[in-house]
């Protein structure tokens, strides 16, 4: 069976299924999607910034009555907020917003030209600080962790990036593999729009679960962290059900099939 963590550069584990809540709602959705999640049995929340809920899932953190230990918490630098001095400041507003005790991992959510360089400083600055228990990136392709290997003090142990059957981003991943880089996978239900394909609701009947099952299965079995976002309680609940089954090879073989190199979101392909 597949681990319900993974273990990063650091040596700290990282839960395998987290619950993004990009686009919910500030104030009691974000709040009771991020309670039904720990109830549910999950252990990592991805927040942001630019989400404009970290304040929400901060409160359902403390709510949950669950040791901070037990919650990883995730959230983001934005874009209008990157540079050094900026860094430091954006973080500090997060940090009194979500109101925990330290973060676990705080990304630079892209890959802004001329800036992300200083902003990275600013991350290793909060790390050492012991702010911040881990550090990473969002949307890097591999010229952008290629620039960044090359100044580090402190390198990257995440890459959050949009990854699902129809991109499948192979060219990030083995890199991120071979420099020892946890790859999470944002929008992995390609937000509900192509669960209905012939090939996933195949593999779907034959496995005997539901679409978003078999695809956040198939990305487990590619040794990544699945982030799916819903503040819907029944399938919160069942895309929490994905480590008690497993797929055939015939079937990944199907699922690997599908890549179209289709970014669903904003592409970072091609960002200087």
């Amino acid at each position: 069976m597949i681990s319900k963590t993974i273990r990063m550069c650091n040596g700290i584990e990282m839960p395998r299924l987290g619950l993004g809540v990009w686009k919910a709602a500030k104030g009691n959705e974000t709040r009771e999607a991020v309670l039904q999640a720990i109830e549910a049995g999950y252990r990592h929340i991805d927040t942001a910034a630019m989400y404009g809920n970290e304040e929400d899932v901060g409160a359902a953190v403390r709510e949950s009555g669950l040791p901070r230990s037990e919650i990883f918490v995730t959230t983001k630098l934005w874009n209008t907020d990157q540079g050094y001095e900026q860094a430091l400041k954006a973080f500090a507003t997060s940090f009194a917003k979500l109101r925990i005790e330290y973060v676990d991992l705080y990304l630079i959510h892209w890959p802004v030209a001329g800036l992300r360089l200083d902003s990275w400083r600013a991350l290793e600055k909060l790390h050492k600080e012991g702010l911040i228990k881990t550090i990473g990136v969002s949307n890097y392709m591999v010229n952008h962790l290629e620039e960044l290997k090359a100044v580090a003090e402190v390198q990257p142990a995440v890459n959050q990036i949009e990854i699902h059957p129809f991109l499948q981003h192979v060219a990030v991943r083995d890199y991120c593999a071979k420099n020892d880089i946890v790859v999470q996978a944002y929008s992995p239900l390609m937000r509900g729009d192509r669960l209905d394909h012939p090939v996933i609701v195949e593999v779907a009947e034959r496995a005997g679960r539901s679409a978003a099952q078999v695809v956040l299965r198939w990305l487990l079995e590619k040794n990544l962290v699945v982030l799916p976002k819903s503040i819907n309680p029944g399938r919160i609940v069942e895309n929490s059900k994905i480590f008690d089954f497993e797929l055939s090879a015939q079937d990944i073989k199907m699922l690997d099939g599908l890549n179209e190199d289709a970014a669903i979101g904003w592409d970072p392909r091609g960002m200087a």
